[in-house]
């Protein structure tokens, strides 16, 4: 019988010690039906991320079952909309693949709404790609206010 502390999903602000962690789970992004950017490279996806943690706007969340990573979220404040207020971008979002649909995404999608309103965001949003329909599903369970496309441009 698992343990309650291998079971339990526990969230938390990733710290320094996390970086490493947090960029090689980034795989679990780049698998099928995801893709690796051709400009992935893993010095500078740790740099960002210590540079996310060192911003007031900025933060990376991690999920553990026990002592291990089993997903992480990273939120920006970014824009005051005319219409909405201050917006909490949820740029990224991974769970581990043997860890999907079994709390650990809606524990982190909660902390990230927590995370958001304690800095004043109005909303929380994401974009994610076509393809990922699995992970369409599980944010439809969580109740949208809307859904909406996004166009991206590399300039």
């Amino acid at each position: 019988m698992a343990s309650p502390d291998s079971t339990r999903v526990s969230v938390r602000p990733a710290g320094t010690g996390d970086i490493a962690g947090v960029v090689a789970a980034y795989e679990w992004l780049f698998a099928p039906p995801g893709a690796r950017p051709g400009s992935w490279d893993v010095q500078v996806a740790g740099a960002r991320l210590i540079e996310a943690l060192s911003d007031d706007r900025s933060g990376v969340l991690i999920a553990q079952r026990g002592q291990g990573l089993v997903g992480f979220c990273t939120l920006y404040l970014d824009i005051v909309s005319v219409r909405f207020g201050l917006r909490c971008w949820l740029e990224d979002l991974a769970v581990h693949p043997a860890q999907r649909s079994t709390g650990v995404g809606a524990a982190l999608l909660g902390q990230a709404k927590r995370w958001a309103n304690a800095r004043g965001a109005t909303h929380l949003e994401l974009d994610s790609a076509v393809t990922r329909t699995d992970a369409h599903r599980f944010y439809e369970r969580h109740d949208p206010a809307g859904r909406s496309l996004c166009y991206s441009w590399p300039v």
